[in-house]
């Protein structure tokens, strides 16, 4: 049996089992673990090296998972045949030099639409999933609900009401891989006929997939209280896309009294509807947030979408929306026959997430995490307010540098790249483009607060 020698750093932001299972890929994929060599048992292994036992299983799940490893029932683990992933291994290296070579051209990246993965529940997710997968449940593999398993989307409707204030059943709601998903399924329910509304600037993504779906589009600019409602009121749209609890990427949050203009607008027509994205409203910072759009909604005209890639982690692909009754039978008389596409476990691990308290301990860390560094940005970019004024701060993950001067939007991203930081321009997120002063965003989320400022200090030189 081969002894394992493993150096463990506790400090490491990678964790345990990640170290004990690039070590022994290391040592297969160098020859110095051949083929048929006996590992020591979970047991032994984590006596050894002082872990817990549950972290060296999950380091053999995953080299069994990737076929680097054997399991021989009552034998134990072996080193397992691996001439033939040669090849596949030098395509995934080469793969990761590519990727590693374009983040290594900026040291900093003031993403807005990052999400900061430290804090990410590792042992509340691996308890949960245990707990799940504990017992042999074959009821998890079967296909499940079409809308999403009941047990979920009832906990999802529990949450919105009491944090968002949206008033729906579990019937309503229909859970999917994404957002893209969602708005793809959304627009197999709702006919063609229909001319959407965007926000202008506005979430591209959103415009984009509607766009390709086949729908016609209009945009609609905003002013200080969002979307001008007197400038939809003359476009020929029946549909109107918004983000009202933080309007991206301008960041203003709709008052009321837009919003019920916003509300008067939909219900002066039939077929017409507001999509409501609540994408990062678990995210403010000052005040308290104002309820969500759909429970002011008293005829049915507000569809609500929701993800939890911006409050859990992106690769959770786990997005929702709230439908109408009206478009909530149409659904379910033409379209029930599309099963969802997140598996029943991912959808019960959330659940529990939700039901036992672990999401909003969650949201409480970030968003304390998110408003320390909201704070240091913006106590950083002080010596830039002569030049600029901050906007959108408050709320979300992101904040806005608008700049007073003739500085050009393109010069100043210019500049910011060749110090290896990269930044992002308001233009970008425009449907019409039209001149305006220089305006700049800032994303926070995944940056530690020692690289804020750094990066802020080299934004000042180099813009200077």
């Amino acid at each position: 049996m081969y002894e394992l020698t493993i150096e463990l750093n506790a400090n490491s932001k990678r964790p345990l089992y990640e170290q004990i299972y690039e070590h022994i890929k290391t040592e297969i994929r160098k020859g110095r673990l051949s083929y048929g060599e006996k590992l020591p048992s979970t047991r032994a292994l984590s006596k050894h090296l002082e872990v817990s036992r549950s972290t060296v299983e999950l380091a053999y799940e995953q080299l069994l998972s990737e076929g680097y490893l054997e399991s021989e029932p009552c034998r134990g683990y072996f080193v397992a045949q691996i001439e033939e992933l040669y090849q596949l291994t030098k395509v995934k290296q080469m793969v990761r030099v590519e990727e590693s070579d374009k983040k290594a051209f900026y040291r900093f990246d003031f993403t807005p639409n990052g999400v900061d993965l430290n804090s990410f529940p590792y042992n509340v997710w691996r308890k949960l999933s245990k707990d799940i997968l504990i017992d042999d449940r074959t009821e998890l593999f079967r296909s499940g609900d079409s809308q999403g398993e009941y047990g979920f989307r009832n906990a999802i409707c529990n949450y919105l009401y009491q944090a968002r204030g949206v008033r729906c059943t579990p019937e309503q709601i229909v859970v999917g891989a994404g957002s893209d998903y969602i708005l793809m399924l959304l627009s197999v329910i709702l006919d063609k006929t229909h001319r959407i509304a965007f926000e202008d600037p506005t979430y591209k993504q959103a415009y984009r997939v509607l766009s390709s779906m086949g729908y016609e589009t209009v945009s609609v600019p905003v002013d200080k209280n969002g979307m001008r409602v007197n400038i939809l009121e003359k476009e020929d749209a029946d549909i109107a896309y918004v983000t009202p609890s933080h309007q991206y990427p301008t960041g203003i949050v709709m008052p009321m009294k837009r919003r019920l203009e916003l509300l008067r607008w939909a219900n002066a027509k039939e077929r017409r509807y507001i999509i409501e994205d609540d994408y990062d409203s678990e995210f403010r910072y000052k005040g308290k947030p104002i309820p969500a759009l759909q429970g002011y909604d008293s005829l049915e005209k507000v569809i609500y979408l929701g993800t939890f890639s911006k409050s859990i982690a992106p690769a959770i692909r786990l997005s929702y929306m709230v439908l109408p009754i009206p478009l909530l039978e149409e659904f379910r008389e033409g379209f029930r026959f599309i099963h969802s596409t997140v598996s029943k476990v991912d959808q019960l691990i959330v659940q529990k997430f939700i039901e036992e308290g672990y999401y909003e301990r969650h949201l409480n860390k970030t968003r304390a995490l998110y408003k320390s560094r909201h704070d240091i940005l913006i106590d950083a970019l002080k010596p830039l307010l002569s030049r600029c004024k901050i906007s959108g701060e408050h709320a979300g993950v992101h904040l806005l540098l608008r700049f007073k001067d003739d500085s050009s939007e393109a010069d100043l991203i210019e500049k910011a790249k060749k110090a290896g930081i990269c930044v992002y321009g308001m233009s970008q997120y425009r449907i019409t483009k039209k001149r305006e002063p220089a305006t700049i965003l800032l994303g926070y989320a995944n940056m530690p607060e020692e690289d804020i400022k750094e990066a802020v200090a080299d934004l000042i030189s180099c813009w200077s």
